[in-house]
């Protein structure tokens, strides 16, 4: 699968660079004064210095949770995932807290929602079974 390639608004470079390369431990890219690029799990991420792009995003009911519309993220094996949200677990404020959606049903994911200091919003999943990645 190619890596996908995702620019996002930031208000503080300094503190992109705290969170996606000291926190989630993305290495960092190329970058100027105005931009960087991180390495997000082999995808190409780059956090834009738009201070007033960083606005709060609506949210939409899913599994009884309300998700902000406008995020982005990440499927990873469970180990991973399991690994990150432990890492995570008293260092962010998740949106929602690490746990199994659509328990028992097509598509049974583990999945955590937080914010970047710009309130950017994130995803992190995983599935036991890949292959229930697209099941309905």
């Amino acid at each position: 699968m190619p890596p996908f390639h995702l620019a996002f608004p930031v208000h503080d470079l300094s503190a992109a660079r705290d969170f996606y390369g000291g926190l989630l431990g993305c290495l960092e890219g190329r970058s100027s004064e105005h931009w960087v690029d991180f390495d997000f799990f082999g995808h190409q991420i780059v956090a834009h210095l738009a201070p007033g792009e960083c606005d709060e995003t609506q949210e939409s009911d899913v599994d009884g949770k309300q998700v902000p519309v406008r995020h982005f993220g990440l499927v990873l094996d469970m180990d991973t995932w399991t690994g990150l949200a432990e890492r995570l677990t008293g260092r962010v404020d998740f949106l929602i807290e690490p746990y199994a959606r659509f328990k028992g049903e097509p598509g049974e994911q583990a999945t955590m929602f937080f914010r970047d200091p710009s309130g950017n919003a994130i995803e992190l999943k995983a599935f036991a079974d890949m292959r229930q990645l697209f099941a309905t």
